[in-house]
């Protein structure tokens, strides 16, 4: 299943290896796509949305609702 989430306070090439990893914390089997420019994340997972929200979170990073 295909998931969007807005995340805010991404910049940089650590913040998308940050990121990559919450998600895949959730699910390893997990493919995520990072747009810096945008926030945006694309997640192939059937991994739970909340759960992967709140992994991003306890990053650092702020998803939009």
């Amino acid at each position: 299943m295909n998931q969007t989430f807005q995340v805010q306070g991404m910049s940089c090439s650590h913040c998308v290896g940050a990121v990559t990893e919450a998600v895949k914390s959730v699910d390893p089997q997990a493919e995520v796509q990072i747009d810096l420019t945008t926030g945006k994340v694309e997640v192939q997972s059937g991994g739970d949305r909340a759960a992967i929200a709140r992994a991003i979170e306890e990053e650092g990073y702020k998803v939009a609702a």
